[in-house]
């Protein structure tokens, strides 16, 4: 009879102890209710609890990365677009998460759905594809603001996908294409006026000396020779010969008094 007893009182301290043990986790906090009241977080290690008067929730503290879905949004120059996101997010209060909001995942998901909606209604489209950076931060923003009474830090919000309507895209492809073209005609015309002015400069300093417009006819003919295989038939300038027929003059000129003189004697 007292062996049973013993046994039963063994058994009896062996289930409170178990009930009233919890083990928290390095990234867990256990939020301890004393009958109802709030007591404040424990943890992380081995947390010792009145059986039948605490009880514990316990609270993850990580990093949680949610996808909000996409959202179909009307922005500000009346274009339709499809729009997803996601969000980082992470429990800094651990009491408030747990006596100020059922369910702070899906609060936070449903917060982040009307506040991507409600921002991006504000916002141009070309707002939204060439300053995404800007929105990220908007976002984030609103959104902590939204979630800090419930002891949850917003740390991050990006815009993954904008899904516009086919007739849209087509637009904006044909508006990329003609931009394209018109920047080639800019370089284009840009480059023929950078060569006229080069070859202004060069008729002017051929203008200055006459000699240079000499060497290069020889250049030209040099080049025009290389090619063994062919005939080239080209008029000789009279600029290349006038040296040599003003010796030959000079040189008559010279000849002329002096037969002039023998004649008379």
């Amino acid at each position: 009879m007292l062996g049973l007893s013993l046994t039963f009182w063994v058994i009896l301290i062996l289930m409170l102890l178990a009930a009233s043990l919890r083990v928290v986790q390095e990234y867990e906090r256990g939020v301890v209710f004393r009958l109802g009241r709030c007591v404040g977080a424990r943890g992380p290690g081995l947390i010792f609890l009145i059986p039948g008067i605490e009880r514990m929730r316990k609270i993850d503290l990580r990093v949680i990365t949610m996808d909000v879905p996409t959202q179909e949004v009307i922005t500000k120059d009346n274009v339709t677009v499809k729009v997803n996101a996601v969000v980082y997010f992470r429990v800094v209060n651990p009491v408030d998460t747990a006596i100020k909001v059922l369910d702070h995942i899906r609060a936070t998901s449903q917060l982040s759905q009307t506040t991507l909606r409600s921002v991006l209604g504000q916002s141009e489209l070309d707002e939204l594809l060439a300053n995404r950076d800007e929105i990220n931060q908007r976002l984030q923003k609103i959104i902590d603001e939204g979630t800090e009474p419930w002891g949850i830090k917003v740390s991050m919000v990006e815009v993954k996908d904008v899904e516009l309507p086919p007739t849209m895209q087509r637009a904006m492809a044909a508006q990329a294409e003609a931009e394209r073209e018109r920047r080639a005609k800019i370089i284009h015309a840009d480059g023929e006026y950078q060569a006229a002015e080069r070859l202004a400069e060069a008729a002017k300093i051929i203008s200055q000396h006459p000699a240079t417009i000499q060497l290069r006819y020889l250049q030209t003919l040099r080049e025009i020779a290389a090619d063994q295989n062919s005939t080239v038939i080209f008029p000789l300038p009279l600029d290349l010969i006038s040296p040599f027929l003003e010796m030959i003059k000079g040189s008559v000129s010279e000849k002329e008094p002096q037969g002039t003189k023998q004649g008379e004697n």
